[in-house]
């Protein structure tokens, strides 16, 4: 990863519709062949921070830099030329065949005939695509699909490639594919910026930001957002009796249901050896590693945050 200057740059950014801030204050930094996941729930600000950093959007107030170019008004396209966008729909037409898509894609972006073949050709040997170019794209499996819509997004060789849900609905073998894929485009220099709801996907991540009601709660490396968010003192119980007697409430700091487990962790100043003692009549207890699906639930859905 680049540690010189950040290819984005974002300072207090605030997207405000009439009294509503669907963004507010958000500051932060991705450097040059960074993955960079986004994450939060639905309604977040996500979406309307992405159209912002692509020039879709004009901020209410703050500052946006995006690989030297500032977004202000008149200078919308300079950032456009410089990012490449996908999400899990609407990125391919799906009543075209491939090389439509690709011909449409190189005329909005008005490449050279050399150019547009030279990229495509690179493209699709990158992706190792073997079906026809004439092939309708909606008879494409699902992640050949994705991957070719990747390939479109990267057709004008942009710096930063924004992947909205790229693997949304798709196999689970496509989307470890799909992965293998971003991880070589960041290896060559691409900064990758990815929404996804699989926290096993979002594991790939070089840093993490969590969104909640439009505002930035926390980022930082996966392994760093686990530790800061739960230390050593998560646990996972299973009943083993039919009626178990769930610990007081007030002892504890979490407690979320995982199927017929819970993950549940103890308020600092309880003494959980002695709680975990006497639990253990009605439960089998082990510590366990954090996941990021637990720091999601803590952070981003968790009540009174």
């Amino acid at each position: 990863m680049n540690k010189g200057a950040p290819i984005v740059d974002v300072r207090n950014l605030s997207v405000q519709f009439g009294d509503f801030f669907a963004v507010r204050d958000v500051s932060f930094r991705v450097g040059a062949g960074e993955i960079f996941g986004f994450l939060g729930a639905n309604g977040a600000g996500k979406t309307t921070t992405i159209r912002v950093l692509c020039g879709l959007l004009p901020a209410s107030s703050g500052r946006v830099v995006i690989d030297g170019a500032e977004f202000t008004a008149g200078r919308e396209n300079q950032i456009k030329q410089k990012v490449g966008y996908m999400s899990q729909r609407f990125t391919l037409y799906d009543g075209l065949t491939v090389r439509e898509n690709f011909d449409f894609a190189a005329a909005l972006r008005k490449m050279s005939a050399a150019d547009y073949a030279a990229r495509r050709a690179r493209l699709l040997d990158f992706i190792g695509f073997k079906h026809d170019l004439s092939t309708v794209v909606k008879n494409l499996p699902g992640g050949i699909k994705q991957e070719v819509a990747l390939c479109v997004a990267l057709l004008h060789d942009p710096k930063i490639i924004f992947l909205d849900e790229p693997t949304a609905g798709v196999a689970p073998v496509a989307r470890q594919q799909f992965w293998r894929l971003i991880r070589k485009l960041a290896a060559d220099g691409k900064t990758i910026f990815v929404t996804t709801h699989y926290m096993d996907e979002a594991e790939n991540c070089n840093r993490i930001a969590l969104m909640r009601s439009g505002e930035l709660i926390a980022i930082d490396a996966p392994d760093n957002l686990k530790r800061q968010t739960f230390g050593d003192s998560l646990y996972n119980i299973t009943p083993r009796v039919k009626n178990p007697r769930m610990p007081d409430p007030d002892v504890l700091d979490m407690c979320e249901p995982y199927g017929r487990h819970y993950h549940i962790r103890f308020r600092d100043d309880v003494d959980a050896a002695a709680h975990i003692r006497k639990m253990r009549r009605d439960f089998d207890i082990k510590s366990i590693p954090p996941s990021l699906e637990d720091v999601f639930i803590r952070l981003v859905e968790g009540q009174n945050r």
